[in-house]
Order: structure tokens, then sequence, then C-alpha cells
């Protein structure tokens, strides 16, 4: 059951990935697809069922009553930090608090809190649209991406090591993004536009033009400041967090043993 729950998870991750990079490798015209416009919102579509799988799955393991709590509370907190930075060029606060609750509760939990905490910000915002998806599934796996890291370190060099994957995480988001913002923005009549039917070379390289000209504004910002909020704030967050799951597990731990005690004794 845990294999094939791991292969599931997998195998829409991979999927998720595909539906990024379509537009490196795949030929819109021959599959029937008139616009760009179409293909973009068919992998929307795609990317939405991704992200239900997904949840429901983690869901169904994971978020018991203990955890539920914290949960809710750092996608209320995540959401907030993301509406500070709502329209600034490269000011996005709250990657780094997905970081640490991924670093602290683990990666699938954060996977699931940075999924929420993309969803309720942009239905408070209004920033829905066939982008949303592709935001949400790239902020889950920036924080899964944390189990990467290990585990067993001192806190100064468990610091610098989240401090270079908050630096990571913000070009990979930009990166990202770009990739699934390039076939409708630019449309398909300029020297940087995706091509379809090119090879993957060639329409690669066009997106790494069009990445570098536009994405540097938006993404050093993010990365310097990703980078400089973990920094002041890794060991008083990673402590407060983990004390917490530490109280919950340890609150559940006694409610289950209270409530065996009297059938063991019937028994």
């Amino acid at each position: 059951m845990k294999l094939a729950a791991t292969s599931l998870f997998t195998t829409i991750n991979l999927f998720g990935l595909f539906i990024f990079t379509w537009p490196l490798f795949l030929n819109t015209e021959s599959l029937g697809l008139a616009s760009l416009n179409q293909a973009t919102w068919l992998a929307a579509l795609f990317g939405t069922l991704c992200l239900v799988i997904i949840t429901l799955q983690i869901n169904a393991k994971l978020l018991d009553s203990k955890i539920v709590a914290i949960v809710a509370v750092l996608v209320a907190l995540i959401s907030a930090l993301r509406l500070l930075g709502a329209g600034a060029v490269g000011i996005e606060p709250m990657w780094f608090l997905i970081i640490l609750a991924a670093r602290a509760l683990g990666s699938q939990v954060g996977f699931i809190i940075a999924l929420l905490a993309i969803l309720v910000s942009s239905l408070i915002t209004g920033g829905i649209g066939p982008w949303l998806p592709f935001q949400a599934l790239a902020a889950g796996w920036i924080a899964a991406g944390v189990a990467i890291i290990p585990k067993n370190l001192s806190q100064r060099i468990e610091r610098v090591a989240l401090m270079a994957y908050g630096i990571f995480a913000a070009l990979f988001f930009g990166t990202l993004m770009d990739l699934q913002l390039w076939p409708w923005l630019l449309g398909s009549d300029t020297q940087l536009s995706y091509i379809p039917g090119a090879g993957v070379a060639e329409n690669f390289g066009r997106f790494l033009t069009f990445h570098f000209a536009t994405a540097l504004s938006w993404d050093i910002p993010r990365a310097i400041i990703t980078a400089s909020l973990i920094f002041m704030t890794a060991k008083p967050v990673l402590t407060a967090l983990k004390r917490a799951k530490y109280r919950l597990d340890s609150v559940s731990d006694w409610r289950v043993t209270n409530e065996l005690g009297p059938v063991e004794k019937v028994a």
C-alpha cells in the first residue's frame, strides 16, 4: 500500500513537470490545438487535477487532528505574508516560512501547507487564472524539496543550508513561472516566441533568452529576501514549530493511552 501511494505521488508529480515543460517539445498544432490559449487552459486543467489528487492522497495519510491546527495557522500566516508583497517586484516574504515549515513538520506536510497557502491567498486577492495550479504545484515542490537537506546538522550549518536552498527555491520558482507564462505571453510572432514543432534545443534557447531578459528583476530580490529572512528567523521559528509539534504528539499519545486503558482492563 505504501509503495502504491509513493508511486502515485511520484507519477502525478512527473505529470505535473510535463505540464510545465510541454512548450519545449510538444507540437500543439499536431494535436489539433489551433491557439496557444487552448493549450494553456488544457495544461491548467490537468494541473488542477494533479493538485486535487495529490491533496487527497496526502490528506488521507497525514492530516490528522494533531496537525490540522498547525497547518491552518501556517496557511493563514503565509497567505498574509504573500499579501504583503502583492504587486511588488520580487518582494515575496512568504517563501522563508514555507521552507522553515517544511523543515520542521516534514516535506509532505510542507507540500500541503504551501499548496493551500497559494490557493487561499489567490482567493483573497482575486489572483485566479490559468497560472494558479502552476503556482501551487511549484510552491509544493519547493516545500517538498527541503527533504534533500540532511537532518542531523548543527544549527549554524542548518541555517546556512536553508539559506542556500532559499536562494535556489527563489530562482527555481521564477524559472517555472516563466516557463508556463512564456508561450501565451509572447504569442507566436516574436523572435523569442514558442514555435510549435521546433526542436527542443531551439525552443529551450528562446525560453532562456526570454527568461534572463525578464526575470532577474524579480528573481534576485526574491532570493535576497528569502535568504535574509531565513538567516534572521530560522532558529526561533524552527524551535517554535518543532516544540508545537512535539507537544501535540505528546497530547495525542496521552489520549490514545487513556482510551486504551479501560479497554485493556475489561479484556
